[in-house]
């Protein structure tokens, strides 16, 4: 427990100062942790970190991360999403020049992931450029729910979620975790209000986006259940790696976008 303290606060003391910045920190910020998350998956699958695969990893997962900004300099119609099936390409190319060593299997999980990671980091870098309050509401409503989920599931915890992907889950935290995160966002909206939504469409949202996150939660069960590992990387004591503690955000960002609000 106080090795997960410490974690957290050396963690927030950096990532705060950045979130509040904003620009060209949390452009880099965004890239260096979806390069992380995309190691963590390569490392799962038993890839080595500094093979052609990875390399196209990295670079594929930057391209789908930065913002319009960064990539205004490609020339003509080449464009970010082109850029990035280049790298699919490499890949797939890299099944034929290894003799199949390295599969179109192995393609497909590099390319989901670097896709899964990238445009999820890449909604982070939007909200907070949409503005502070925004990238804040999704935070809060990732930390209230999985607290709530927490607390309250050790509480009154019986009925189990997905017993299969994540045992300790229940359905009693989940739903008193997403009522959390309704209280606790609806008032912070009420303060800080979002232009364009008023209070009763922000609870709605707010529920909406709770159970988002809860679904990135278990996905990334499922792929640690998968690969039989407790945690997806070790980069945070006590914590586990950057998928573990961003499963949800990567959920409730695109989702953010998807109701209009980034």
């Amino acid at each position: 427990m106080r090795q997960r303290v410490i974690t957290a606060v050396v963690a927030l003391m950096i990532f705060i100062p950045i979130i509040i910045l904003g620009h060209i920190w949390i452009d880099i910020a965004a890239m260096a942790l979806g390069i992380v998350a995309v190691s963590e998956i390569l490392i799962m699958k038993k890839r080595i970190l500094v093979s052609a695969e990875s390399i196209i990893a990295y670079l594929g997962v930057s391209v789908l991360v930065l913002p319009d900004t960064w990539t205004a300099i490609l020339p003509g119609k080449v464009e970010q999403n082109f850029v990035f099936f280049l790298f699919v390409l490499m890949l797939l190319l890299l099944t034929v020049f290894s003799r199949n060593l390295f599969t179109f299997d192995d393609a497909g999980v590099i390319a989901l992931g670097m896709l899964y990671v990238g445009m999820g980091f890449h909604y982070f870098i939007l909200a907070r450029a949409e503005s502070l309050v925004v990238l804040l509401y999704a935070l809060f409503i990732v930390w209230s729910t999985d607290s709530g989920a927490y607390i309250f599931g050790r509480l009154f915890g019986k009925h189990k979620l997905a017993p299969r992907i994540s045992p300790n889950k229940t359905w009693e935290g989940s739903i008193y975790g997403s009522l959390a995160a309704t209280i606790i966002c609806s008032t912070f909206v009420f303060f800080f209000p979002i232009t364009g939504y008023s209070l009763v469409q922000m609870i709605l949202i707010t529920i909406i986006l709770s159970i988002a996150g809860q679904f990135g939660d278990l996905i990334e069960s499922a792929l640690k259940r998968y690969y039989g590992v407790k945690d997806s990387g070790k980069i945070l004591p006590g914590h586990g790696g950057i998928l573990d503690r961003f499963d949800s955000l990567l959920f409730v960002l695109p989702m953010l976008h998807l109701v209009g609000i980034v």
